[in-house]
């Protein structure tokens, strides 16, 4: 995808694939102990990947300028992902041109290294970079997880929030005959569950999805005859469950809802008798959920996502600092892990976004107007990625004042996002070499800043 548009979805996509498969890897590494041989050789196979990814924005950026890659490089990379699959060693047999740019020959020895590391049919564990560090004992981690959960604000914060709903949901049960009481209880948790983003957007979706599946289960219970039409009705309604799930939440609760109430007229045999009840237990416990659980908590509603993006562009400003760090080649293992963090926290900064956008005003339109912002920081560690590489492979190092300045304007950046304050100025030129290395860096930056404009709020 370099060189195209897609390139942003395909990055994407491959730091969210290596979040993933680091930490299994490092999940498998718990419960080991010592240096077992498969760890080993899956853990230097994903290492390789990381080179990679490195050369992957200047391959972008030479793909910009003079024309896509050829296709040998991505046929070489494919094959090299079939042969981690099908676990196969040998010669690696590489057809690749001779690089000439920098950034070709970025790409070049890290394919090649790729090549001969995935190839290798027993690699020596002393010889494996181990980036990922050897895991503590056992009571160490124990002791690391139990202090991150007691000492944990937003974990306290969000326990006495479902607490408070579960509360209320029981003390209302307890006064008011329902039929189904736990329905109310199981809504609010549903409803409250951290890793599903927004209340807001989540008790409103669940009631509309509620009414929407109440009604086809009516149409259901009082068309459809009790017994063997059961299964081919119960074998449509699964099936729906799958293909409205990937449209959105309110449409997953529109297909699960009938099939919950048939399964339940199956036991209870109550009929059109279960709908009524489901309707006001669900809408009963989204009612709880909105108020108690959202209303009431304005960091809920007030969120400040510009102190999340503020702190996103300080760590680029460090990124900056440490690949260019006095003109001299930083350490390579301690720049990797900065962009593997780096990249990381983004990440978690794009869900943390995705999850605003959701949320009612001003939250929502906020997040609308700063999501360039978001894309614009992106594309700034890229940039420097790139650079970084591409001086590694020869181009020319810049003045240690031109990292300067580009580092000097990020935080000036992040400083206007952390307050109400309007940036001094935003100015359309950054001084340096107009042909240098750091010049797709500036590029990205007056970017950025005319982003953010000199209205940040």
């Amino acid at each position: 995808a370099a060189g195209t548009s897609a390139y942003d979805e395909r990055r994407q996509a491959v730091t969210a694939a290596l979040n993933h498969a680091y930490d299994l890897v490092l999940a498998r590494r718990a419960r080991q102990h010592g240096r077992a041989p498969a760890p080993v050789r899956l853990l230097a196979r994903l290492n390789v990947v990381v080179p990679l990814v490195e050369a992957a924005p200047a391959a972008h950026l030479r793909a910009r300028l003079v024309g896509p890659l050829p296709a040998e490089v991505p046929a070489a990379v494919r094959k090299l992902a079939d042969a981690v699959e099908e676990g196969r060693a040998g010669d690696p047999a590489l057809d690749l041109p001779v690089p000439e740019r920098p950034s070709e020959k970025a790409v070049d020895h890290a394919l090649r290294h790729a090549a001969n590391v995935v190839h290798e049919a027993d690699p020596d564990p002393h010889n494996v970079d181990d980036r990922l560090g050897r895991p503590a004992a056992l009571r160490v981690r124990i002791r690391r997880n139990t202090r991150a959960v007691l000492l944990s604000g937003a974990s306290w914060r969000y326990g006495l929030r479902l607490a408070l709903c579960i509360g209320l949901a029981q003390a209302l049960v307890s006064l008011i005959a329902v039929p189904r009481s736990y329905w109310v209880a199981l809504t609010v948790t549903f409803v409250m569950k951290p890793d599903f983003g927004s209340v807001f957007s989540r008790a409103v979706l669940r009631a509309f999805g509620t009414v929407l599946g109440i009604l086809l289960a009516a149409l259901v219970l009082a068309e459809v005859p009790r017994g063997w039409w059961d299964v081919p009705v119960m074998m449509v309604l699964a099936a729906l469950i799958p293909a409205f799930s990937a449209k959105g939440y309110a449409f997953q609760t529109a297909a699960i809802t009938p099939v919950i109430l048939l399964l339940s007229d199956t036991l209870n045999h109550q009929g059109f008798g279960l709908v009524l009840p489901r309707l006001y237990d669900s809408l009963i416990g989204c009612g709880i959920a909105l108020v108690a659980g959202y209303l009431l908590w304005p960091e809920s509603w007030h969120t400040r996502i510009g102190d999340r993006l503020a702190d996103a562009v300080s760590d680029t400003a460090d990124y900056v600092a440490l690949a260019f760090a006095g003109g001299e080649r930083p350490d390579r293992s301690v720049r990797l892990r900065a962009r593997r963090a780096l990249y990381r926290d983004l990440s978690a900064v794009r869900s943390e976004f995705q999850r605003a956008l959701t949320e009612p005003p001003p939250t929502g339109p906020r997040a609308a107007a700063w999501w360039p912002l978001v894309v614009a920081v992106e594309r700034i560690v890229d940039a420097t990625t790139a650079a970084r590489v591409r001086i590694d492979h020869g181009a020319p190092a810049p003045a240690p004042d031109e990292a300067a300045e580009v580092e000097r304007e990020l935080r000036e950046l992040a400083d206007g996002l952390r307050t109400d304050d309007t940036l001094t100025e935003v100015r359309t030129e950054l001084p340096g070499d107009e042909n240098g290395v750091l010049e797709p860096l500036r590029q990205e930056v007056r970017a950025a800043r005319a982003i953010a404009g000199p209205d940040l709020r």
